[in-house]
């Protein structure tokens, strides 16, 4: 498998970015993300991973019941990159 470019990735981590400011306040799943993205999810959960280390996005680990994920991860974008994306739309 080829190896995908920085450029190619910072394009890819604006996608997830303008999903998740689009769902804003919703919290999504990573396979929902990857499958609205057509990529694979453990590229997306890695990406993710990386936005999380910048502050852009918060996983969220526990159901609405407060019983934690095994396997499965919610992400939302931070209250911060939530703001900067209002001022620049």
């Amino acid at each position: 498998m080829p190896k995908i470019s920085d450029e190619k990735k910072e394009k890819i981590s604006e996608q997830i970015l303008f999903h998740l400011y689009s769902t804003f306040p919703k919290q999504i799943f990573t396979s929902k993300i990857a499958k609205e993205l057509a990529r694979d999810e453990e590229f997306i959960k890695d990406m993710l991973s990386n936005l999380e280390k910048k502050d852009l996005v918060i996983k969220i680990t526990k159901n609405s019941k407060g019983f934690t994920y095994s396997r499965r991860k919610r992400w939302r974008l931070s209250n911060k990159a939530h703001k900067i994306y209002k001022l620049h739309q």
